[in-house]
């Protein structure tokens, strides 16, 4: 339990605040939850249309926290109830979001309207009366790196001034408006500059996080099991999926693409330093990713693979992967970018982040991952994965 004496990074206590949390129910918001009952005094408003993943902090009434989280039921989109939970609050943060990439390019409207138009009363009623916002964005924003521009033997692709994603000086770059699955990214660039013009001409406090790649329990479903049989999870979960099923694990465009990954209770250890130290997060933006975790989607196949083996018992496939183009997959309009590198000079400047280096904490996500979806529970250790990943 939490404890009375918890001081921020400047040596000052800790006093408990009202949080007012849109996504509450989500894979973030649950963890989030989490962090906050049990080792915090804040209370926490949940705000969400389902609440499946934080039941066990809702039920029993019994809990230590009982008394600190209450869950409002309800779709931010024209509710009147919203404002009303926001002047409640000290602080709000908004998760909520369509954010699976088979959604950008398919469900282009409704990504856009999720992600800036029901975006836009959550900013509008914290400015207006004057509470505090941290608005969760996406590593997505970055779009399509300067390197990815120049000739694949060009040397200059090897120099991270053209590859590693910057807060403060990198440009967003997305594809023509044909390749729809740059409706994601775009929503959420305009609604950023939206908090970020509210906080210049009328003073709002703001945070903005950009999430690279969190992974961990509850981030997604398998299709036809806890989750739309006709449904396209992100990565891990479709890679989850062709094990269960023992099926190779389809690699879109040969899997050459490259991301980072970070572990979620990493990440929120990241989110709770910006909710206690306001000071020093108050009109920042933030990338919170582990640089030293990047793979291949390809590497991050062998490795699920290998993991899958180890808790499951069984052999792996004869043929492993298959290659599957982006259009057959995802179908029209889809695009990519070529790496998502995080630079983390103004998060550890800010609030001292420095999060761990790949090896254990990385498979023990994959593993827990794999784990929760029914794969099995055997111990896995960081020599039992033989792939080398930079």
């Amino acid at each position: 339990m939490a404890t009375a004496a918890r001081v921020d990074l400047d040596g000052n206590p800790i006093k408990p605040i009202t949080i007012c949390m849109i996504g509450a129910g989500g894979f973030i918001g649950s963890h989030l939850c989490e962090k906050l009952m049990a080792e915090t005094q804040h209370k926490v408003l949940a705000v969400d249309v389902y609440n499946d993943k934080i039941k066990h902090l809702l039920e029993p009434a019994s809990l230590p926290w009982a008394d600190r989280i209450q869950f409002h039921r309800l779709n931010i989109k024209n509710d009147s109830r919203l404002e009303g939970l926001i002047k409640m609050a000290d602080l709000t943060i908004n998760l909520a979001a369509i954010c699976t990439p088979a959604d950008y390019n398919t469900r282009p409207l409704d990504t856009i309207y999720s992600n800036f138009i029901d975006a836009l009363p959550v900013v509008k009623y914290c400015s207006e009366n004057n509470k505090r916002l941290i608005h969760f964005s996406t590593c997505e924003v970055y779009g399509k790196t300067v390197g990815s521009f120049l000739p694949k033997d060009h040397p200059l692709r090897q120099d991270p001034m053209y590859y590693v994603l910057k807060e403060d000086t990198s440009p967003c770059i997305f594809g023509p408006i044909e390749k729809q699955r740059w409706s994601y990214a775009c929503a959420k660039q305009l609604i950023e500059r939206l908090v970020y013009a509210e906080g210049a001409e009328n003073d709002l406090e703001f945070t903005i996080v950009r999430p690279f790649n969190w992974i961990g329990p509850r981030m997604d479903f398998i299709p036809g099991i806890d989750g739309p049989s006709e449904g396209v999870p992100r990565v891990l979960a479709c890679f989850s999926n062709n094990l269960l099923r023992h099926e190779p694990l389809k690699l879109v465009d040969g899997g050459q693409s490259q991301r980072t990954f970070v572990y979620i209770k990493d990440a929120i250890e990241a989110v709770l330093l910006m909710i206690e130290n306001p000071a020093r997060a108050n009109g920042q933006i933030f990338n919170v990713g582990n640089p030293n975790n990047e793979v291949t989607v390809r590497q991050l196949a062998e490795m699920m693979t290998q993991v899958y083996s180890k808790v499951s018992g069984e052999p792996s496939l004869e043929v492993p992967t298959i290659d599957i183009s982006s259009k057959e997959f995802y179908g029209e309009g889809y695009d990519d970018s070529d790496k998502r590198i995080p630079d983390m000079t103004i998060i550890n400047r800010q609030l001292g982040i420095a999060l761990f280096p790949l090896s254990f904490w990385f498979l023990f996500g994959v593993k827990i991952i794999l784990t929760g979806f029914g794969c099995g529970s055997a111990r896995l250790e960081p020599q039992d994965i033989t792939l080398g990943l930079a």
